[in-house]
C-alpha cells in the first residue's frame, strides 16, 4: 500500500473524507507536497504558525535543547531551564495578576486544569459557557463546548454547566454567587470570528467580580498577536483570573498552559497535594521552541503589520475590479490577520474551498459556522501571498 492508502487504514480518521494531502516540506508561509505543488498557507495550523513554518529561530532552538536533554521530569522536583525561563517570558508580556503558569500538552488540557482550579479556589461546583464556542474536545472541555450537536453523542458530560448566549447582557444575569467560573472566547473563533462589544466584555468582568466568580479566557487561538495585539484581551481593557493559551504558544510544537495569580495556582499543592499533575506538559523541547517563537513575533514586529495586512485581505475581497462584491460572498468578519468569508451555505463554501486547494491556496471552514471560509495565515505571510491568495478566492466565488 502507499502511504495515502497506509493513512486510511491506520491512522485514526475524524471524518468520512479527509483532504489526505501528503505535506511534505513546509516553510515560512507556504506548505509543499508529494509532487512538489506549493500551497499557500491561509490556515497556519489553525493559528499554530504564527511566526510561519520552521522559523531558523524555533529550529535553532530546538536543536540546542536536543543537544542538552528531552523528557526527563517536567511536573516534579526537577528546574528545567526552558520551563522556567518560558514562564518568565510570558508573565513579563502579562498583567501582574497573570504571574504563574501551568503548563500542559494542549489547549484542551489547559481547560480542564482551569476549570479544576476554578472549582478549588471557590468551592463551587457550577461553570457558564457561551453557545457556539469552542474550549477543545476532551470531556470536561466539551462540556462547555457551546453547541449541542458535538456534545449529544458523548452524554453524560459535566453536571452543572450552564450555556449562555455570547455578547448578551441578559445572559450575565446567570452569573451568582454559586457560579465556579465563566469561560469565554475573548473572540469566538469557530462561530466564524464573532467580536464581542467592548461594553458587554467590561460587563462580564464586573460581574464576575461581584459574584466572586473566576472569569477564564480563552485565547488559545486570539493570542500571540492573531489580533493585533499580542493579547486579545488588551482590546477590551479587561484582565481575565485566568488566561489558556495553546496554539501558537508552542511555535509548531504540542504546547498549551493556564496562567493565573500565584495565590490561586497555590491551590494545588494541597489538600490533595499533586492536585494537578501531566507527564509531558511544559516539554523541554516544546518549551524551547515557544520561547523562540514568541522573542521572534516580539523581536521582528510582525504583530504590527497584522492591521494592514487584514485590511488588505478586506480590500481586496470586497471591492472586485468591476465594483462590488462576489454575489456569493455574503459577509466578511474580521478581527486582525483572523477572518471569515460567508457563503450562502456549506455547500458552496466545500465547493470554493476545495477549489481553492486545487488552486494551491489552503483554507477551510469552521465548526460552528460551515458556511464560512477560514483566514488565518502566519502573520509573516507577504502581501504577495495575500493578493494572489484573494485573486483565487474572487475568482472561484
Amino acid at each position: 500500500m502507499n502511504q495515502r492508502e497506509l493513512f486510511l487504514h491506520h491512522v485514526a480518521q475524524t471524518s468520512a473524507t479527509p483532504l489526505a494531502l501528503e505535506i511534505v516540506k513546509a516553510d515560512c508561509c507556504t506548505l509543499y507536497d508529494m509532487a512538489g505543488k506549493e500551497y499557500i498557507d491561509l490556515i497556519g495550523g489553525i493559528s499554530v504558525a504564527n511566526v510561519g513554518h520552521r522559523h531558523p529561530k524555533v529550529i535553532k532552538a530546538i536543536q540546542k535543547q536536543l543537544d542538552a536533554y528531552l523528557h526527563i521530569m517536567v511536573y516534579g522536583e526537577f528546574i528545567e531551564a526552558p520551563q522556567v525561563q518560558y514562564a518568565q517570558l510570558l508573565t513579563e508580556h502579562l498583567p501582574a495578576t497573570l504571574n504563574t503558569v501551568y503548563f500542559t500538552n494542549s489547549g484542551s488540557e489547559a481547560t480542564e486544569g482551569a476549570m479544576k482550579l476554578a472549582k478549588r479556589v471557590t468551592g463551587r461546583t457550577q461553570i457558564i459557557g457561551f453557545n457556539k464556542s469552542y474550549h477543545g474536545s476532551t470531556q470536561g472541555a466539551l462540556s462547555v463546548m457551546g453547541d449541542e450537536y458535538w456534545r449529544n453523542a458523548f452524554r453524560p458530560l459535566l453536571p452543572d454547566v450552564l450555556h449562555g448566549e455570547y455578547n448578551s447582557f441578559e445572559s450575565l444575569q446567570d452569573i451568582t454567587e454559586l457560579t465556579a467560573c465563566v469561560i469565554a472566547e475573548t473572540v469566538q473563533a469557530e462561530a466564524g470570528i464573532i467580536v464581542p462589544s467592548k461594553e458587554w466584555m467590561q460587563a462580564l468582568r464586573k460581574k464576575c467580580t461581584e459574584t466572586g466568580t473566576l472569569l477564564i479566557l480563552d485565547e488559545i487561538q486570539a493570542g500571540f498577536g492573531r489580533t493585533g495585539k499580542l493579547w486579545g484581551f488588551e482590546h477590551f481593557d479587561i484582565v481575565p483570573d485566568i488566561l489558556l493559551l495553546g496554539k501558537a504558544l508552542g511555535g509548531g510544537m504540542p504546547l498549551g498552559a493556564f496562567i493565573a495569580d500565584k495565590k490561586l495556582m497555590d491551590a494545588f499543592t494541597n489538600n490533595p497535594v499533586l492536585g494537578h499533575i501531566t507527564t509531558f506538559g511544559g516539554h523541554p523541547v516544546s518549551c524551547a521552541a515557544g520561547m523562540a517563537a514568541m522573542n521572534a513575533l516580539l523581536e521582528e514586529g510582525w504583530i504590527d503589520t497584522v492591521k494592514k495586512k487584514e485590511e488588505l485581505f478586506r480590500s481586496l475581497l470586497t471591492h472586485l475590479p468591476e465594483g462590488g462584491r462576489s454575489p456569493k460572498i455574503k459577509a466578511i468578519r474580521s478581527f486582525g490577520l483572523w477572518m471569515a468569508v460567508e457563503f450562502d451555505s456549506f455547500e458552496t463554501n466545500k465547493k470554493v474551498i476545495d477549489a481553492c486547494i486545487t488552486k494551491g491556496v489552503l483554507t477551510d471552514w469552521f465548526l460552528f459556522a460551515p458556511n464560512c471560509l477560514r483566514i488565518s495565515p502566519p502573520l509573516i505571510i507577504s502581501e504577495e501571498q495575500i493578493k494572489k491568495s484573494c485573486e483565487v478566492i474572487r475568482l472561484l466565488s
